[in-house]
């Protein structure tokens, strides 16, 4: 979903910058003012360092204010938007007390000519550095383990006219997903499923579209789901403009057919925008001949429901990044 960059530790930043400043050379004939400005040098490379790494690691994050609802709903979920943008202002704040105090001293070393006072000022303002980038210590750990949590997130494309597949288990959700996609659906770790999100994609007409299944979530009562799953589910509303919600009408789902209703009045209230198609699988075993019906085994209805899905997408006022229609 995002590609962030990793955060380092408040040790590792630390380290990488007085490495470097002790790698700084400055060449001038006279000892003192070779003295003075290697020592000046010093400070304004650790200054600079850490002023270029602090500023990455905020640039790394996305930017919040721009993100889709459905992104920005399912990372509230995954790490707490106010508690990530809270951890976020931390490195923005070290920078600029890197900046002040390392500012102040290097003025005041600029003007010396006691290569003694300059050196103390140099050790001093390491010193005050490293304590204020270890007081954001715990901030930089919550950006790590945030990043791990992000960054694992499934590659789905908000801006992409998209089919949510839902119904009880083992009714042909799978089946259906890889029967419209175009190629082999990818299976993705999803933080709020008990199985990994399911994300087809195809092109109609050089448009980009997106079918997805989500195990765990779409596929029982209401009752059945925690807080964290109700979230999520009202997060998927986002994505959702075609909603196929299957039904199994030979029960061997393990799910009577009124059972079954149940959960799609509750995908209706769940998901009050989004264009339902109700679909009846397993036409070869058992068709009852209310509406529309598909058999994964013998295909029967397959190329209709396709049709229909397509015809209802080409409505959706959406264009996802690269789309030429």
């Amino acid at each position: 979903m995002y590609t962030i960059p990793n955060v380092p530790t408040a040790d590792e930043l630390i380290e990488r910058a007085f490495h470097r400043a002790a790698k700084v050379v400055v060449a001038d004939p006279d000892h003192f003012y070779r003295s003075r400005k290697i020592t000046i040098a010093k400070l304004q490379s650790v200054t600079q360092g850490l002023d270029s790494a602090l500023s990455a690691i905020v640039r790394g994050f996305p930017s919040f204010d721009s993100l889709h609802p459905f992104q920005k709903e399912l990372l509230d979920l995954l790490v707490d938007l106010d508690k990530l943008k809270k951890a976020l202002s931390a490195p923005e704040w070290a920078r600029k007390r890197i900046q002040d105090i390392a500012g102040d001293n290097l003025r005041e070393m600029h003007h010396s000519r006691n290569l003694g006072l300059i050196e103390g000022l140099r050790a001093q303002t390491y010193g005050r550095i490293a304590s204020i980038v270890k007081q954001i210590k715990k901030d930089l750990n919550y950006l790590a383990r945030a990043r791990e949590r992000i960054r694992k997130l499934p590659m789905v494309f908000p801006e992409s006219p998209t089919v949510v597949i839902a119904g009880y288990p083992n009714v042909g959700k799978s089946m259906l997903v890889s029967k419209l996609s175009t190629a082999k659906p990818a299976v993705a770790p999803y933080p709020f499923t008990t199985k990994g999100i399911i994300v087809g994609h195809f092109v109609e007409k050089w448009r980009k579209y997106q079918v997805i299944d989500t195990p765990g979530l779409l596929d029982r009562p209401l009752n059945e789901r925690n807080d964290i799953e109700l979230q999520a589910v009202l997060a998927l509303r986002h994505l959702a403009d075609v909603l196929v919600f299957l039904i199994d009408p030979t029960d061997e789902c393990g799910a009577t057919v009124e059972t079954q209703h149940e959960l799609l009045e509750q995908i209706r209230k769940d998901f009050p925008n989004a264009d339902i198609i109700v679909v009846e699988t397993k036409s070869d075993i058992l068709k009852t001949g209310k509406g529309t019906a598909i058999s994964a085994k013998t295909g029967e209805g397959l190329d209709a429901l396709k049709k229909d899905i397509f015809e209802r997408l080409k409505r959706v006022k959406k264009q996802a990044p690269g789309d030429n229609a």
